[in-house]
């Protein structure tokens, strides 16, 4: 049950990083999963443990960590699509 809440929290802050930059993250709900993770991840190690902890994540650092992620991964979708 433990990885069931893991995937829908990073889900959701994936989610919510995409929809306070107003970017879409590729992949739909899989890249919002892989979003939130990840960001949790960058997130923890830039900023460390603080603030609340739902599911093994630390909620403001993983979310600082998704939107610095979304952001540098619609940066780079941009410039894809302008090179092609």
């Amino acid at each position: 049950m433990s990885l069931i809440w893991f995937l829908i929290i990073g889900g959701i802050i994936g989610w919510v990083a995409g929809m306070i930059l107003g970017k879409d993250v590729p992949g739909g709900i899989i890249g919002n999963i892989i979003a939130g993770i990840v960001g949790a991840w960058v997130g923890g190690m830039l900023l460390g443990e603080w603030g609340p902890k739902v599911s093994d994540f630390y909620i403001i650092p993983a979310l600082i960590g998704a939107l610095v992620l979304v952001f540098i991964v619609s940066l780079i979708m941009k410039s894809m699509r302008k090179a092609t």
